[in-house]
């Protein structure tokens, strides 16, 4: 038997609610892998950390967790406009710029480069070259990369865009030998009920080259 018009109105829209919800279960649950991530390497609350991925929430919880100096790259500068407005007083410790990675050129020095997403989407050798090189510029000496890409059996496709898929030694040869691998892990990221893809997650520290004297 149909249920009345009422009945039917509110199941449709506990549908639409947790429709919702599932959408937004998977960059809630990254962002606070991320956000993990970021505090297991130990850096003081007034290091210059750089969030490469363009990620506002994330950019927030940091800011939450005492996080002081940020500087997040976004080549889209309506967006950045919105996030500044959001934040109100708390913009002064977030440098905004409407730039991407490759376009980016390091004014000085970082303890912290995060990046959740643009890495695994460079499928050109240049590209990812290029990308190399600038954070290369941007860290530290002891500096720490954190990474997060399609792991191993993780998808070829992420939000329609294409991806490339990462392991513990495809990944590391990208970097190079300035970047060694402290830490990695594999995590399952939720997408919907019952279903999930491959995530891999590693840090690294950048060595500098050593000059003779």
């Amino acid at each position: 038997m149909a249920g009345t018009g009422a009945e039917q109105s509110a199941s449709l829209a506990a549908r639409t609610a947790q429709k919702a919800q599932q959408e937004a279960a998977s960059p809630q649950w990254l962002c606070a892998r991320s956000l993990e991530l970021i505090r297991g390497c130990g850096i003081a609350p007034e290091d210059p950390i750089v969030e490469a991925s363009g990620d506002p929430t994330l950019v927030e919880r940091l800011l939450a967790a005492g996080y002081r100096d940020i500087t997040m790259l976004r080549p889209s500068p309506e967006a950045l406009e919105q996030l500044r407005a959001r934040l109100g007083d708390r913009a002064d410790c977030v440098q905004l710029v409407p730039l991407g990675p490759a376009e980016f050129r390091p004014q000085r020095r970082y303890a912290l480069w995060h990046d959740a997403s643009v890495f695994q989407c460079l499928l050109h050798p240049e590209e990812r070259q290029r990308y190399v090189e600038t954070v290369q510029q941007a860290l530290r000496p002891e500096g720490y990369l954190v990474l997060m890409t399609s792991g191993p059996n993780g998808p070829h496709e992420l939000a329609g865009h294409p991806v490339r898929r990462y392991s513990i030694q495809t990944l590391p040869a990208e970097l190079g030998s300035q970047f060694e691998l402290t830490g990695h892990g594999l995590a399952q990221q939720p997408v919907s009920p019952g279903a999930a893809q491959e995530l891999l997650h590693c840090r690294f520290r950048r060595h500098a080259p050593r000059w003779p004297h």
